[in-house]
């Protein structure tokens, strides 16, 4: 039985992205699962979109293996809940696993379930987090950590990659990765990949290059040399590299090396790609370039990040 906790003003993602998850991955796996909503009060609870959805008391929750506490407007007031904070523990004293999506981390911070384990939340706010929170080891970069049983996200759309992670866990790669598919997912993210996309990053305000470089980000097999990039937006190299540069702060072929290495690390994180093959399919051509353009962002090699990625996956050794 896998559980959902909401309360008033959660965010409504939070907890329909990991059930949508679940509810495919039970298709592929060949056994659906049974998923329930929590709250202190049964009946309809009121999500931060004003969107109700109907819950089940907390003393019905005893099935549960897997509980998600999803995070929201309204976490505060869940955090502060003694009966919330209650059955969040009890629950964990009994082995279930426990997992958090966005600021759904605070819950499980009152309730203890943090403190010296690395965990990581929405990146707004981990200034207040690690402030009320100083014996967690807050990892603000990460897109969701695994520490002992239990599991915390980033923002709203982590929480799906929480989940695959949660289905790879009990179904295999092969079920998360059909399930990735079915939604739909440009790839499995990893825990260890930042929250920032660097897309994002280097969208300007007006944005004027946005096209160029979601187009960029999709073909970075090709050359992608400045004259490539000023063809495209029918502009003359000096002009655009002028532009490109006063609208995102970077140089044309920085950006270009930005977007190769976002991606590059997500197949190396979460594939078994050869690491010569991801230098060809991300545009580096040459793995020794790759290498030391990784050194560079991350102070790591390749090979570095994948094997601490399969670290971070594999379960832990048996007593």
């Amino acid at each position: 039985m896998i559980g959902v906790l909401i309360y008033p003003d959660f965010q409504l993602l939070d907890a329909a992205g990991p059930i949508s998850v679940f509810e495919i991955a039970g298709r592929f796996a060949g056994t659906a699962p049974a998923i329930r909503m929590y709250a202190v009060e049964a009946g309809p609870v009121r999500s931060s979109s004003g969107v109700e959805t109907f819950a089940y008391g907390l003393r019905s929750a005893k099935p549960v293996t897997t509980l998600i506490v999803a995070g929201g407007e309204g976490v505060a007031a869940a955090a502060a809940c003694r009966t919330t904070v209650a059955f969040v523990r009890r629950l964990a004293s009994r082995g279930v696993r426990i997992a958090s999506v966005c600021s759904g981390a605070y819950v499980l911070a009152e309730a203890g379930l943090l403190e010296g384990r690395r965990a990581t939340t929405h990146w707004c706010r981990t200034q207040d987090f690690m402030a009320r929170y100083p014996e967690v080891k807050l990892e603000p970069d990460k897109i969701f950590t695994h520490d002992g049983g239990v599991w915390t996200s980033a923002g709203i759309t982590a929480g799906i990659d929480l989940a695959l992670a949660l289905v790879a866990e009990d179904h295999g790669d092969a079920v998360a990765q059909k399930t990735a598919r079915q939604l739909v997912l440009y790839h499995r993210r990893s825990g260890r990949q930042t929250q920032f996309s660097p897309l994002l990053e280097l969208k300007a305000p007006n944005g004027r290059f946005d096209a160029l470089l979601s187009w960029a980000r999709e073909h970075l097999d090709q050359a992608l040399t400045v004259e490539d990039l000023a063809e495209r937006v029918g502009m003359s190299s000096r002009h655009f590299a002028r532009t490109f540069i006063a609208e995102t702060g970077m140089t044309p072929s920085k950006a270009i090396e930005k977007l190769r290495i976002e991606v590059a690390r997500a197949w190396i994180e979460s594939s078994s790609e050869m690491i010569e093959r991801v230098a060809q399919i991300t545009g580096f051509g040459d793995p020794e370039r790759m290498r030391r353009a990784f050194i560079r962002a991350y102070g790591q090699a390749p090979q570095s990040l994948r094997r601490a990625a399969r670290e971070a996956k594999a379960p832990p050794p048996t007593r």
